[in-house]
């Protein structure tokens, strides 16, 4: 289980030191290999344990490629899925294209979201977690039923 918020350093070639805490985990879960896509909702990248994203991917197999927004999910999250492992250092690389869609520069979050991480510009994350407790302080939406009973 991921949780906490990683302030982290991208290197000059690309890669994310995954901090040390997850590293024993991760080797034990998969073994050090990772999935990197894209978010399809906001300017940051999901990264997944392989065994966690291969339940993605028989989620993704049942969708029909005859349904045009099942499709562009498929696209979308395969297209730019890349498969990685974490070297001697725990360091994963990053390719550009998923650099530049989450414009993703030197300073980086890295966010436990359970089952993955999100990777997400420290400055985009900053705004993102102002607005977010924005909404949630102003109040003014439905809760779904499944928050109705989320209490801390």
């Amino acid at each position: 289980m991921f949780r906490g918020a990683n302030a982290i350093n991208l290197d000059s070639k690309g890669r994310v030191a995954i901090p040390t805490k997850y590293r024993q985990a991760l080797l034990d879960d998969c073994g050090g290999n990772l999935v990197c896509t894209v978010d399809t909702q906001q300017s940051c990248l999901l990264l997944y344990p392989l065994s966690e994203w291969e339940e993605i991917e028989l989620k993704l197999i049942k969708l029909s490629s005859m349904i045009p927004q099942e499709r562009r999910l498929q696209r979308l999250l395969l297209g730019h899925a890349t498969e990685g492992e974490m070297d001697k250092s725990g360091r994963f690389l990053l390719p550009p294209p998923l650099r530049a869609h989450a414009k993703l520069d030197k300073q980086i979050m890295l966010v436990g979201q359970l089952n993955r991480f999100e990777i997400w510009d420290s400055e985009v994350w900053a705004s993102q977690i102002d607005s977010d407790l924005e909404a949630e302080q102003g109040g003014g939406f439905e809760l779904t039923e499944r928050l109705q009973d989320f209490s801390l």
